[in-house]
């Protein structure tokens, strides 16, 4: 197995918002190659836990070895969407935890990994599937989605203003051959685009890419139910920290936090709340932290990192 390379983003930031109590019980909804797990393992005493998710086999494999240098602590490791938080906690019959961590961004040795087909710069498979076992692919989103469902993928979770012209192009040209490469697919994305567009700041393919690889994860579901769910699982001065990396899962946490705030419903003439919806916290950045210079300089993946955190306060 290859090295699971990855730089944890905004690390020391993600350590200062969890507020690690030794004893406390934390989750890292998204474990990777467990850069911020064993962040958190190290301020944890042997009275403390961690569960950590991830749906790749390899984020696993590799946070299984890592936990060899950490015998004295407490560190459970589950195969699964961050969005079973509810059901995973209950199997393990974890009430409520003190702590939960989400980066949501994509790896980067998912990216740099050829064969996993997350990459419009390398030339691999059309797969983009977190979980290798999962049976949804790009390949089957890009050679059997309909023209209609092409152009709403693209527009939706790419963002990107030519969705109808590279969705009417991918669904003519894979009549003759079937695309199944992503260097295949990032050339023709490129092709279908107006001559200004192929030489922004960005590659053309990036944001159609973004969008197939949302999809076959259904990544922006999983967001909305885990920062839906997350912030009931916290005890009492708890903190929920997300890392978001596009403005459609930076959209989501931020409304998600807001709720959870100021959860109350009643038209603002109402002289009181009716509604009995209760705030379950607050959120504690008004705007969200980025990347120090230095950071930026020494990590690439870190200039579009977004980091929102939220604590519970239970009333008295």
């Amino acid at each position: 197995m290859e090295d699971f390379t990855h730089i944890p983003v905004l690390y020391e930031e993600c350590m200062d918002a969890l507020n690690i109590k030794p004893d406390g019980i934390y989750v890292d909804c998204t474990a990777g190659g467990g850069g911020h797990s064993s962040g958190i393992l190290s301020h944890l005493s042997s009275e403390g836990m961690l569960v950590s998710f991830d749906k790749d086999d390899e984020a696993l494999a590799t946070c299984k070895a890592k936990a060899l240098n950490h015998p004295d602590k407490k560190w459970i490791l589950v195969k699964s969407d961050f969005s079973r938080l509810p059901e995973v906690l209950e199997e393990l019959n974890i009430e409520k935890v003190d702590g939960i961590l989400a980066d949501l961004g994509v790896s980067s040795h998912q990216i740099d990994t050829a064969q996993r087909g997350f990459s419009y710069a390398v030339d691999g498979p059309l797969d983009m599937r977190m979980d290798g076992t999962s049976k949804l692919s790009a390949y089957e989103v890009v050679n059997t989605y309909d023209q209609k469902e092409l152009e709403d993928i693209f527009r939706l979770y790419g963002e990107e203003r030519y969705s109808g012209r590279i969705a009417a192009g991918i669904v003519r040209d894979r009549k003759d051959t079937p695309f199944t490469s992503t260097l295949q697919l990032a050339s023709k994305v490129g092709s279908y685009m107006p001559g200004k567009a192929r030489y922004e700041d960005q590659h053309p393919a990036r944001r159609v890419f973004q969008a197939i690889r949302i999809e076959v994860n259904h990544e922006l579901d999983s967001v909305r139910r885990l920062l839906q769910e997350g912030p009931n699982y916290l005890n009492d001065g708890g903190r929920m920290a997300v890392i978001s990396f596009h403005s459609l899962e930076d959209r989501i946490v931020k409304e998600e936090f807001r709720t959870h705030e100021s959860p109350c419903t009643c038209p603002k003439d109402f002289p009181m709340c009716v509604c009995g919806k209760v705030s379950k916290g607050k959120v504690l950045t008004r705007k969200p932290i980025t990347a120090t210079k230095e950071e930026l300089k020494n990590n690439s993946r870190s200039h579009s990192a977004k980091l929102r955190v939220f604590e519970r306060i239970d009333r008295k």
